[in-house]
């Protein structure tokens, strides 16, 4: 089996990753900014099914995608280099660099690390935010040959999401000498979670059990499922033909925000009541956004529907993803069954 580095094995995705690795006999190591949270992580694995001996035998390096020290270290020794960690915020910070210096400087130095290290082959993990986005509206689906506008009135996140895959093909393609790169483009993430550190995109869901979301914006977007994002890395990770490639990752086609609320009450009944069923209209968004933080960063997006294209990845790495209606269903029973919902 192999030796696999997780750069932020604390995170989300991260921690599915390690769930995936282990119960597939690899030898596991992990990044994170603080060691304290080892424990905590190792408790995450347990709730995902993995037993207390092979939780264990996981090894924690600290690194920070702020500074160099660690990298090396954590790197060295090893097959490969899953490329996780990545700010993602609930919002725009003041600063757009506050996103895009970590990512992409970050991304470069796991790169460098990777090339000094020996290892093989890095898969990143990018996101559709570098795909689909600064762009006219248009009715034909978005593949791998798509790239955002950076130039766009676009947020920071997808900015920095877009610079930071950039950077990477540039370094490998200038300075890799040999290193192998493959990038996995998720849109929202959904799926079961394994303790209180989730997605973004997990919060719209336990905003709505909540009740903290009684009416919605016309939004809209994809969904996968959390494991089969692991699962496309592992596959990019271990074709040959995977090398040099990009995949978006995504179960079918966008939904709302209210088919999310929907398909939340389909699935639970009387615990989610307290989700949305109306959308606001769009002018009264617009009318808002001057006023409200939340409003101001969704504005843009009303109404917009973006249509990402998996048949890449299912025709060429044979991945076959959970449908959407299981990955938002995934997500509100775990957050239920783990007790966070905060019952207004």
């Amino acid at each position: 089996m192999s030796s696999i580095l997780v750069t932020g094995g604390s995170g989300f995705v991260g921690s599915h990753t390690l769930l995936q690795l282990l119960a597939a006999g690899h030898r596991v190591r992990a990044t994170m900014r603080d060691l304290k949270r080892t424990e905590a992580v190792r408790a995450m694995l347990r709730v995902g099914g993995a037993s207390a001996e092979a939780a264990e035998t996981v090894e924690f390096f600290p690194a920070d995608l702020h500074e160099d020290h660690g990298w090396v270290e954590a790197t060295t020794g090893c097959d490969f280099v899953l490329h996780m960690a990545s700010p993602f915020p609930p919002g725009n910070p003041a600063d757009e660099d506050e996103l895009i210096v970590p990512a992409r400087e970050g991304t470069l130095r796991v790169l460098r690390a990777a090339r000094r290290g020996g290892v093989r082959r890095v898969v990143l993990t990018s996101s559709f935010a570098a795909i689909g986005y600064g762009h006219p509206p248009r009715a034909t689906p978005f593949d791998e040959r798509d790239w955002t506008n950076p130039v766009a009135e676009i947020s920071a996140y997808v900015k920095s999401k877009t610079l930071a895959e950039r950077a990477a093909w540039d370094f490998v393609a200038r300075e890799g000498d040999g290193l192998e790169l493959s990038v996995v483009n998720p849109v929202g993430i959904f799926g079961p979670v394994l303790g209180p550190d989730y997605a973004t995109s997990i919060s719209l869901v336990q905003q709505m059990l909540d009740g903290a979301m009684p009416v919605c914006p016309r939004l809209y977007f994809g969904v996968v499922d959390v494991r089969d994002v692991v699962d496309l890395h592992l596959r990019a990770m271990s074709a040959p033909e995977a090398a040099g490639e990009r995949w978006i990752a995504a179960a079918g086609d966008a939904v709302s925000l209210l088919d999310v609320a929907r398909i939340l009450r389909e699935s639970f009944g009387p615990a989610a009541r307290r989700t949305p069923r109306h959308e606001l209209p769009d002018w009264l968004v617009r009318l808002g956004a001057p006023f409200s933080a939340k409003l101001k960063a969704v504005a843009p997006q009303v109404g917009l529907l973006r249509v990402p294209s998996a048949q890449k990845a299912r025709e060429r790495l044979q991945w076959s993803p959970r449908s959407n209606f299981e990955a938002i269903r995934a997500s509100g029973e775990s957050l239920l069954r783990l007790g966070l919902i905060n019952r207004r």
